[in-house]
């Protein structure tokens, strides 16, 4: 009976990421939706991250680990992760500037290259996964990556009340502080990508050294 919770909440939050998208897709920063909106994504959010401890801490707990979990866990969280930079680079959280403006920039903090970056990241690593264990070599997640998930996953969630409580934070003089908070959390989730992409390098390259990969 037990044994289905943990891939059901893995299903569950496939199912709030969509909704979460379509909150996300209703908002446009000084323009049409309500701002009310990204306080109900957040909550979304909130929810989709206690399902990913509650799963993965269950199928341990329970010993229901199996291959449906191994492989979608992941992806939901990937598909969580990367459709919110995706979003948060887009023209829903620009900020509007003169028509001639070389210059676009988002509420959110968030530019497109960055985006690139993450995206470069992931494909990287399920590249070089890849090649591990179809040469039957071992390529678990290390433990920069998994501080990664745990870094962006607290980025997206403060850049949320960020833009959506922008206008309390100008009237209470805490913007700018706020603001900062959002640029750390924002570069910091640069720096751990790259660092945790360039420990599976490290791994694939002495690998490829000791003749195990071809």
């Amino acid at each position: 009976m037990f044994r289905h919770v943990p891939n059901a909440l893995t299903g569950f939050r496939l199912v709030l990421a969509g909704v979460f998208f379509i909150l996300l897709s209703f908002y446009q920063y000084e323009g049409r939706g309500d701002p009310t909106l990204l306080v109900v994504a957040s909550g979304v959010y909130i929810i989709a991250l206690l399902t990913d401890f509650l799963d993965g801490y269950l199928a341990r707990k329970w010993q229901v680990e199996g291959a449906f979990g191994r492989v979608v866990d992941p992806f939901a969280d990937k598909i969580l992760v990367l459709g919110s930079f995706i979003f948060f680079a887009g023209k829903n959280f620009v900020i509007p500037e003169h028509p001639h403006s070389l210059v676009v920039k988002t509420i959110t903090g968030v530019a497109p290259g960055i985006v690139i970056l993450l995206l470069a990241r992931e494909l990287l690593v399920t590249m070089l996964r890849g090649l591990g264990e179809g040469a039957g070599q071992s390529f678990g997640a290390v433990w920069a990556g998994k501080v990664k998930m745990a870094f962006q996953s607290g980025t997206i969630l403060a850049i949320l009340i960020y833009v959506a409580f922008l206008p309390w934070l100008h009237h209470n003089g805490l913007e700018p502080y706020a603001r900062i908070l959002r640029d750390i959390g924002v570069w910091g989730t640069v720096l751990i990508t790259l660092y945790s992409g360039l420990g599976y390098v490290q791994r694939a390259y002495g690998m490829y050294r000791q003749g195990l990969l071809h």
